[in-house]
């Protein structure tokens, strides 16, 4: 397998395409079909499917009354802006479900949300900020000198450089 499309059931596949859009900081423009549409990233690799409730006759995409849209699914998105997209997320609900924090297990910064159909989007950092070193001490400067330094000393100074003895 070389991609997984993930596809979820909406309501109005032009209304929540332009949600993702929006959340995600891209360009407005229209799904490819009033009942099929696709969120795609910069490269053309495909982020979301968004597919109209009972169209095609897809058991799993039949109705949203056989179970909660979202139900066992969490949207999860990786994003290279996310102070941006937190923004973007503000702007398009009037509250979150998660207030942004530090995921424990990635250190990685995430919020969450809902989109208009109701399934809880994830949004996480793509990578963790740069951790720091502890203050008080200088890269590469040793701690304690090494055995080989100890049993080095100096014999009989001279006119001369230094001569080191084992």
């Amino acid at each position: 397998m070389k991609r997984i499309w993930t596809i979820i059931g909406v309501g109005d596949v032009p209304r929540s395409f332009r949600w993702y859009q929006s959340l995600f900081g891209q360009p407005e423009t229209s799904p490819a079909h009033d009942d099929f549409g696709q969120i795609l990233d910069t490269d053309g690799t495909v982020l979301l499917c968004l597919h109209q409730w009972g169209a095609h006759e897809h058991p799993s995409l039949s109705s949203p009354d056989i179970a909660a849209p979202g139900n066992g699914l969490l949207l999860f998105f990786r994003v290279d802006d996310y102070a941006m997209a937190l923004k973007r997320a503000r702007a398009l609900v009037s509250r979150l479900e998660e207030e942004p924090h530090v995921n424990p297990s990635t250190h990685t910064k995430e919020f969450s949300l809902r989109d208009p159909d109701g399934y809880y989007v994830m949004i996480s950092a793509l990578s963790a900020p740069p951790r720091r070193r502890p203050a008080g001490r200088r890269p590469n400067k040793r701690l304690h000198p090494t055995k080989a330094r100890s049993r080095i000393r100096k014999v009989g100074a001279t006119s001369g450089p230094a001569r080191l003895k084992r």
